[in-house]
């Protein structure tokens, strides 16, 4: 009984670990992955480290020169910090926090939080002090109540040159289902 019980026991341990082995392998056929993001609240920061995890990819975090505060994020108030900055499609927050070297990836998602139903104003600074020529960006984003379609729109029309594929709103996303997205790439 005891040696049935151990055959069955390896047999399953084989079999899992040649699923994690499919799962590890399936990194986006061996490109090399960054996971750049900006998280002005954490949400976006959460679903970040997941795809880093998933994809095997590095993690970039886009942190402003000044961070922002709950006054700063009033959407409420026309003078509060992101509303003046959302305002004005020339406004290019400055970026604090080391560079990072975009030339070593072949694949760069690209995560924020939606404001004003598009991309953070940084969004559009990092692509700006980056070469992202030749690179697939994979937009993601998270929102309380919008959709991303726009925001992917309005980076495509903003910067026709780059590679921008379809962007995926992750509100609340599980490693699971950030894996299921991310098979389907």
């Amino acid at each position: 009984m005891n040696r049935i019980l151990l055959v069955i026991m390896v047999a399953v341990g084989i079999s899992l670990t040649a699923c994690a082995r499919k799962t590890e392998s399936k990194s986006m056929d061996g490109a090399k992955i960054l996971v750049a993001y900006f998280s002005a609240t954490g949400t976006t920061e959460s679903v970040a480290e997941k795809i880093a995890d998933a994809t095997g990819g590095r993690l970039y975090k886009i942190v402003p020169e000044k961070e922002y505060t709950s006054a700063d994020l009033n959407w409420n108030d026309d003078r509060s910090r992101s509303s003046v900055e959302m305002n004005n499609p020339e406004s290019r927050p400055a970026i604090g926090g080391s560079p990072v070297d975009i030339s070593a990836y072949d694949v760069v998602f690209i995560g924020y939080p939606i404001w004003w139903d598009q991309a953070p104003r940084i969004i559009n600074t990092f692509i700006e002090s980056n070469d992202l020529s030749g690179k697939a960006i994979m937009p993601f984003a998270t929102s309380g109540g919008s959709g991303i379609s726009n925001s992917v729109e309005v980076l495509k029309r903003s910067y026709p040159e780059l590679k921008i594929n379809e962007g995926k709103l992750l509100n609340g996303s599980s490693s699971a289902s950030i894996r299921s997205w991310l098979d389907v790439l």
